[in-house]
């Protein structure tokens, strides 16, 4: 299989493949993997060239960072390429007992999540991931979460003031030392990247779930601006919590944005499925191609918590879609007419 071909995020000397491995799914995200199994996926997804790896100190308090880490660090330096995030710092919690749901992960590590966007907070999780990763350098640092669709108006009135007055100093400060290639945000809203857009220059952002096969409003606004101020697109929730990789089967419950899909949405993907078969097109074959499509999307990161999960990444990267399957879609409706078509 040839090699994936590779985009550069924004104007930072960063190169990404046109797909990456989300590693939520290794910090035991809604249930446990073995750090076996997690050793395989990974190790499975660089041998394959997915040579981009996401994590964040939030994914399972540590746990993500540290196997990725164990794997990262038995291959160059130079042969992949590593996103972590800031905003959360990890204090110790001496309550955990065991390894039940936290925050959505199955983990044991004793830590419980704290927010900081300050200048000194995003030092401390830096230097902290570091430790933990067992690495010296980190090439894309992305402040994770930040935006009222994470924390409400009020509360996120007050994180931004602390990132405008100090926190982005401190990504500044990373870029220009060189301890860092590239510097964005990693959010599930457009509103907050817009925001920052005004007060400093990124490289990237990861967006989740918003420019995808099911929803394209980041055409209006967003991806517009995106392309004026020189940032890329690193496409997260390409499959909108899965309701775009398992489409919808009765007696199932779908999911959309981490909960049950709502009436219209199920409808919506309904129609998409109906155009698919009319096509011999799979469901997440459409779902993977379609945003790499767009000149400011570097690549997509679906997650990756299985070998098996690789392999299907990769078969749906190169199956054939015909250009009328594209072409019908626009015609119903389905998606935007201005959206650029594989």
């Amino acid at each position: 299989m040839s090699a994936l071909p590779r985009r550069r995020l924004g104007n930072s000397p960063v190169e990404v493949p046109v797909i990456g491995s989300g590693a939520a799914s290794l910090g035991n995200l809604y249930r446990p993997v073995s750090d076996a199994v997690a050793a395989e996926a990974l190790n499975h997804a660089l041998g394959s060239g997915l040579a981009y790896v996401d994590t964040a100190p939030f994914y399972g308090l540590g746990l993500s960072e540290r196997r990725v880490g164990d794997v990262l660090r038995q291959r160059p330096r130079d042969s992949f390429v590593l996103s972590t995030k800031v905003g959360r710092l990890l204090h110790p919690d001496p309550d955990v007992a065991d390894d039940s749901e936290r925050y959505g992960f199955c983990s044991n590590l004793p830590f419980r999540p704290v927010y900081d966007y300050s200048h000194d907070g995003i030092m401390r999780s830096f230097e902290a991931s570091l430790q933990r990763l067992g690495l010296a350098r980190i090439d894309i640092l992305l402040v994770h979460d930040i935006g009222e669709l994470t924390h409400g108006a009020e509360a996120d009135a007050v994180h931004w003031r602390q990132f405008v007055d100090g926190g982005l100093r401190a990504l500044e400060r990373l870029r220009a030392e060189g301890s860092v290639g590239a510097i964005g945000l990693g959010v599930n809203e457009t509103a907050v990247c817009e925001r920052a857009m005004e007060v400093g220059q990124f490289d990237c952002f990861l967006l989740a779930g918003r420019y995808t096969l099911l929803e394209q409003g980041a055409l209006a606004s967003f991806l517009p601006k995106c392309a004026a101020h020189g940032a890329s697109i690193i496409a997260g929730g390409i499959y909108n919590s899965g309701i775009l990789a398992t489409g919808i089967r009765d007696g199932e419950v779908a999911h959309y944005d981490y909960a049950p899909a709502p009436p219209a949405v199920i409808e919506r993907v309904r129609r998409i499925e109906a155009i698919c078969a009319a096509h011999g097109v799979t469901l997440a074959d459409a779902a993977l191609q379609f945003p790499l499509a767009h000149p400011q999307v570097a690549c997509v990161i679906p997650g990756m918590g299985s070998a098996r999960r690789v392999a299907s990444a990769l078969a749906q990267y190169h199956a054939p879609i015909p250009g009328q399957f594209w072409r019908d879609m626009v015609a119903a409706g389905l998606i935007d007419s201005g959206a650029p078509l594989p």
